[in-house]
């Protein structure tokens, strides 16, 4: 006689969840309240946002401390819970960006906020799980929200841009469901710890090479969309140059870091294994989109679309750590964007208090073309200044933060025997100064273009605030690196990476 099955609340960790309940259950407050009252000031919907996002920030923080009160890792690994948090810093970032000197559409209804928070519990609920399936339903909650928020912005370039990212998106969801079809017929499982298991008990079977690197090729051009890897980067500087400065700005680093984690499970169990094959197929992608996409950036005349191609080198460069196989440089991809994140983000947070309805006034098509900045220490030149400050650490400059990110990706790459790669890496740094560098020369060396004294017309105190944040941090980045490399290596370390 089959005996009941016996399930207990507490074997199913359901504590594990409390990070995505909170961000859902904020999601749905907003609803509620805009049924409830309509025309509320955006303020209440920004900071209510940028609450449940403290405390969601709390309440990930906490599935990382033992009962004594010190960090370990307890429920989730540790992964997990440094990807979420940058997720979530990010995001808290972000949200003050609506409180704006100038109305704009998407602010003004408060489903951009909630659709908002549903994509940041998708986000998470891909970094927190090793479930195909279930990385599958947070990839998809997460970019039809973004989809959406894309083209709240209500512009031509919005509307196209969010349907060139539906499009692209589709065509990454259908590659990685047929790669987990793939890696289940082989392994009958979608859990990545019991597909590790199956493949390492099979790995010697004859013809069995075949369909895993198959299905490891279909995630990895899933994967590729989603962090725009060449060639499946096409879509990337059109929906950045039509979304809103700040959403360009969010997925330069949000969206990126969550593929890279799935990646580091899905791509990292092939490599671990020793699938030769699946780790020169990464590193031949980060090479060719570190090289292609900083030529691709050298030549163009739109300051938002050279730093979409700039976070496609990024990634690149990035990529190139998961191929190696050890904790540092497991690690490197965390700091790299950990730091990434305040210097983009900054970056993008100035390109928007310089929008203003005159977006053609300097180029017919372009809204922030190298002229717009000309001779604009002139002007502003805290702004100058700052801006300087963010260009200098993406090219890598010291002390700026991006330096320490860059350095320890080649350092670990260093360590890993590649030398050839890290010299490639550097040469590709080296290259990507020109185009860093050229906006510096036309803010500083240029003359002034008329009417340049708008360029802060969209300026606000929350803007202010994000801005200095960014910059206190991208410039004070060597009082923090220590500990916080010390923190992000443990916490990978005991992730078993």
């Amino acid at each position: 006689m089959l005996q009941p099955i016996s399930v207990s609340l507490e074997s199913l960790n359901l504590i594990t969840l409390s990070p995505m309940l909170v961000i859902i259950g904020g999601a749905l407050l907003i609803l509620i309240i805009d049924l409830l009252k309509k025309d509320l000031d955006t303020s209440l919907y920004v900071m209510l946002s940028v609450l449940v996002l403290f405390v969601d920030f709390g309440a990930t923080l906490s599935l990382g401390i033992n009962e004594r009160g010190f960090f370990d890792v307890m429920l989730l690994d540790g992964i997990s819970i440094v990807a979420q948090l940058l997720i979530l810093i990010a995001s808290m970032l972000f949200i003050p960006l609506a409180l704006t000197g100038k109305k704009f559409h998407e602010y003004s209804y408060p489903e951009y906020f909630a659709l908002f928070l549903f994509m940041v519990g998708g986000f998470q609920f891909m970094v927190a799980t090793d479930n195909l399936i279930l990385i599958f339903i947070g990839l998809e909650t997460a970019s039809l929200a973004l989809y959406t928020l894309i083209a709240m912005h209500n512009t031509r370039g919005a509307l196209e841009g969010a349907m060139k990212y539906f499009t692209m998106g589709a065509m990454a969801a259908g590659f990685f469901v047929m790669g987990a079809a793939a890696i289940y017929a082989v392994t009958g499982a979608v859990e990545l710890y019991d597909i590790a298991k199956v493949l390492q008990t099979r790995i010697a079977e004859p013809g069995i090479m075949i369909p895993v690197v198959g299905g490891a090729l279909l995630m990895m051009v899933a994967i590729g969309f989603k962090v725009s890897l060449i060639p499946f980067h096409l879509w990337t500087p059109d929906v950045y140059e039509g979304a809103s400065a700040p959403m360009a700005g969010y997925m330069s680093i949000v969206p990126k870091v969550t593929m890279m984690v799935v990646a580091m499970r899905v791509l990292g169990l092939y490599v671990d294994m020793g699938v030769e094959s699946v780790r020169w197929m990464i590193i031949a992608l980060a090479v060719v989109t570190m090289t292609l996409s900083n030529m691709m950036a050298l030549v163009q005349r739109d300051v938002k679309r050279m730093l979409a191609y700039s976070s496609i080198a990024h990634a690149g460069f990035v990529m190139a750590a998961l191929a190696l196989d050890t904790t540092k440089a497991y690690s490197s991809i965390f700091l790299y964007y950990g730091l990434f994140l305040f210097t983009n983000l900054g970056a993008f947070a100035m390109l928007w208090i310089s929008r203003n309805n005159k977006g053609h006034r300097y180029h017919p098509r372009y809204h922030h073309p190298y002229e717009k900045f000309s001779g604009l220490i002139h002007y502003s030149p805290a702004g100058a200044v700052i801006m300087a400050i963010f260009m200098l650490s993406l090219t890598g400059v010291p002390p700026f933060s991006l330096f320490w990110g860059k350095l320890y990706v080649i350092s670990a790459t260093v360590d890993a025997g590649y030398i050839w790669l890290a010299i490639v890496m550097v040469l590709n740094s080296a290259i990507a100064a020109y185009y860093y560098l050229k906006l510096i020369v036309y803010m500083f060396l240029k003359p002034p273009a008329p009417g340049i004294e708008t360029i802060g017309i969209n300026k606000s105190k929350p803007l202010v605030v994000i801005v200095g944040i960014s910059a206190a941090v991208t410039t004070l980045s060597i009082f923090i690196m220590q500990p916080l490399l010390s923190y992000i290596t443990y916490m990978v370390s005991v992730s078993g990476y």
